[in-house]
């Protein structure tokens, strides 16, 4: 382990200051990456030679890795200590984007991203666990902050960056700008970060990742390549039937297992489930807007990729908006009533591009991507600081895992099921797969599935839930504060 370099070297910043801007490098990087790349996608296709539908892999195969090894970040942190594995991350990230860069063809660009989600698994939630046990309680509120604004950065630059890149550049810039912000990372994080690491190591649930690992892979995988015609029938069917079987298996070791993998007995609180299946199908829905409307402004409108970036940026400035009104909202309203109206609200909003057309208003576009994501925050923060009103301290760590792997699952599936919606759409209204024509269908569809989280939430919150976090501030950091600060994610 290398020492720690000599004082005069050391920046002069307080610790619930420094430590969380150190740590949001990573979450700046990864949101920024993601973001790029959905603006990236269509020049990405073209140059590769591939149909740009087939590209969701790219998104998809990510998302799909940080599902599967997110669970193992937290027991590799213990066992070799936080700052190991939160530069490790980075510099497997940052070879991912390597090799993302040089990739020729769509097998090499999926088996790259593979690698970033390893390391993105391991970089954010292990980067919020080092704060979580390297700041004081009694500053850990304003450590969040710090940890968190410069994460909703990405999303606001993602768009324009990547558009600006793809169109007067080349897009593989887009995955290289990643190394200086991850080699910065890494050297920060050797300088001012502790080695900390838990006394108590429990044993890994090795049986656990063996089932819902390859369950979750193969299902998934199954599903993004229906329809495709990259695997024959047989074989998507083989994929998706064994992986559901893995998973059934993986359900009845977990309802056994002293410590799974991932608790599902977790779900017997009501807050804890109806924030989680709620809050899945509200993402599988806002999930699938990241890839589907940059397809719609440039496949569709004809916006070049600059273009296309400088529109939906708008919504990522929404959503930094909205962490100034946030706790207010839900102190005047309540959670379940916010949660309800705000997820139909949202909905709508989340439909509401495919309408537009070649007439549309730019102003008019800007508008409604603002408001849609300022209301996609205001839902997502209250689904995550719902998720742990009511849960006992000692098991905040499974309950963020849990949590953690549905919302990376979600955004997945999101992004599969609108790309199967476009293929139908094509198959039945005739025509090419991005015919603009196809593209309300589709939001439409998207609409509907986030919609369906109002009913949910309607049925199983209880009245008055989470009313205890918003009555008042908690009083020295506590745990419950802890989790409730990381940065909301779609």
């Amino acid at each position: 382990m290398p020492p720690p370099a000599p004082t005069r070297f050391r920046v002069a910043l307080p610790p619930e200051r420094l430590v969380p801007l150190i740590v949001a490098t990573a979450l700046f990087m990864e949101n920024l990456d993601s973001t790029v790349l959905a603006t990236s996608l269509p020049a990405i296709a073209a140059d590769l030679g591939e149909n740009p539908i087939h590209l969701k892999l790219a998104l998809t195969s990510y998302l799909l890795a940080l599902a599967i090894f997110i669970p193992a970040s937290g027991w590799l942190a213990d066992r070799f200590g936080a700052r190991t594995i939160f530069r490790l991350a980075m510099g497997v990230f940052a070879l991912g984007s390597i090799g993302c860069g040089f990739s020729s063809d769509i097998a090499s660009l999926v088996a790259a991203r593979v690698l970033q989600g390893m390391g993105g698994a391991m970089m954010v939630p292990v980067g919020r666990l080092v704060v979580l046990r390297t700041i004081d309680r009694s500053q850990i509120v304003d450590a969040l902050a710090w940890l968190t604004i410069p994460a909703l950065i990405g999303p606001i630059m993602g768009p324009p960056v990547g558009g600006f890149i793809t169109t007067y550049l080349n897009w593989r810039w887009i995955f290289w700008i990643n190394i200086p912000v991850a080699a910065l990372g890494i050297v920060l994080a050797t300088i001012h970060i502790p080695d900390i690491r838990e006394e108590v190591r429990t044993r890994f649930d090795t049986v656990g990742f063996l089932l819902v690992g390859p369950g979750l892979a193969a299902s998934l995988t199954g599903a993004t390549l229906a329809g495709l015609g990259l695997l024959p029938g047989y074989g998507v069917a083989a994929l998706i039937i064994g992986g559901l079987l893995l998973l059934a298996i993986y359900v009845r070791h977990a309802l056994k297992a002293e410590s799974p993998l991932i608790d599902l007995r977790l779900l017997r609180l009501p807050t804890f489930r109806a924030s989680v299946t709620g809050g899945f199908m509200f993402r599988v829905g806002v999930g699938a807007t990241p890839f589907l409307l940059p397809l719609l402004l440039q496949a569709g409108l004809g916006f070049n990729a600059f273009q296309s970036g400088l529109t939906t940026f708008a919504a990522g400035v929404g959503a930094l908006v909205m962490k100034i009104v946030a706790s207010p909202i839900l102190r005047r309203f309540g959670f379940r009533k916010v949660l309800v109206i705000n997820a139909v609200i949202s909905s709508i909003f989340v439909a509401a591009p495919g309408l537009f057309g070649p007439n549309t208003p730019m102003v008019l576009m800007t508008a409604l991507l603002v408001i849609g994501g300022f209301l996609r925050s205001l839902e997502f923060t209250s689904i995550n600081a719902v998720a742990y009103a009511d849960m006992p301290v000692e098991k905040l760590s499974r309950a963020t895992t849990f949590a953690t792997v549905l919302q990376e699952l979600s955004g997945s599936v999101g992004v599969s099921i609108a790309a199967l919606g476009l293929e139908l759409a094509s198959h039945t209204l005739g025509g090419e797969v991005l015919d603009r024509s196809h593209f309300p269908y589709v939001f439409a569809l998207i609409g509907v599935i986030s919609m369906i989280s109002a009913f949910i939430f309607w049925r199983l919150l209880p009245l008055g839930a989470g009313e205890a976090l918003v009555a008042r501030p908690v009083a020295g950091g506590s745990p419950v504060a802890a989790k409730l600060g990381a940065a909301d994610k779609p």
